[in-house]
């Protein structure tokens, strides 16, 4: 069958920004606009004139062949059931989109589609078993297992950011308290940096500059990242771990301590082979650019 041509989008809806980008068959990124992910308690329609206003702007004047959402929250393909960071719920996001656009439009998990541009362009190519966890305002994750996402019964597996480490801990946006993503993401390293950090970017940066408080929170955070990985790697045994999200962009400076504390917390350290921790490769786009993907061959079946 030939490729599918004209206009595909990935719109990459996090809790802090709508990431709408054009996006080609080998997966690069051509063209790109944001938009301020409005609160969690705004009314959802502003949402979705924030995601209206992105693809308006890129699509104007072409041929916008089909979409595809990567929405921050439990998502089960038509329907956003629930999100921790945005005003999305229990809602038939997909139907009222494709009416007020006009074409095919897909919709999953961020983290899922994540892990298909990882899948089809970057550091999970060739895998067979890995994990995607992406450290951002929260932590996302996705199972990749047989080269395909691990989906779970109703579409929801992944949410390894509110696995719960600390029972009676910080309280969390999802409801529960003392979730790993409490103490490692990039809000929980904005809480440990303490003022003069605007955001997780900010501290993050600081880190690789040498400042030493911004270093000291982001040890932590790999600390715990590490403790969770443990905890994920003794239940799926993956080949490899891939770590996106915003604070990948450190590097090492996350990676070294994470990797130490997950050969600490996992069953059986010293007695099992233990999987390569790596930053992803398809960079802060890759939720939108695998949301393309998905719309992409969603068209071209």
């Amino acid at each position: 069958m030939p490729p599918v041509t004209g206009l595909h989008l990935g719109i990459d809806i996090g809790g802090t920004k709508v990431l709408a980008c054009e996006v080609d068959e080998s997966g690069e990124v051509l063209r790109s606009t944001r938009r301020d992910t409005p609160d969690r308690h705004a009314d959802p329609r502003l949402l979705d004139d924030a995601v209206t206003s992105a693809v308006e702007e890129l699509a104007s004047g072409r041929d916008l062949v089909a979409v595809g959402l990567s929405v921050a929250g439990l998502v089960d393909h038509d329907r956003v059931h629930f999100s921790t960071h945005l005003p999305w719920q229990e809602d038939d996001t997909l139907s009222r989109l494709t009416e007020r656009w006009g074409v095919p439009v897909v919709m999953d998990n961020d983290v899922a589609c994540a892990a298909v541009a990882e899948i089809v362009y970057g550091a999970g190519r060739g895998g067979e078993s890995f994990l995607l966890v992406t450290v951002g305002t929260g932590i996302g994750g996705a199972i990749v297992h047989a080269g395909s996402v691990l989906r779970g019964a109703h579409g929801m597996a992944g949410e390894f950011g509110h696995v719960r480490v600390v029972p009676e801990g910080h309280d969390c946006e999802c409801g529960l308290r003392g979730c790993l993503e409490q103490y490692a993401s990039g809000n929980a390293l904005v809480r440990l940096a303490g003022p003069g950090y605007a955001d997780g970017p900010a501290v993050t940066a600081a880190a690789i500059e040498g400042d030493g408080t911004a270093l000291q929170a982001l040890t932590s955070v790999g600390d715990w990242l590490g403790v969770g990985l443990g905890g994920l790697v003794s239940s799926y045994d993956p080949e490899l771990v891939v770590i996106g999200g915003g604070a990948s962009e450190a590097g090492d400076l996350l990676l070294e301590p994470a990797r130490r504390a997950m050969a600490r917390s996992v069953v059986g350290s010293g007695h099992r082979p233990l999987p390569a921790v790596v930053v992803a490769q398809c960079g802060s786009a890759a939720g939108a650019v695998g949301a393309a993907h998905l719309a992409r061959t969603a068209r071209s079946r």
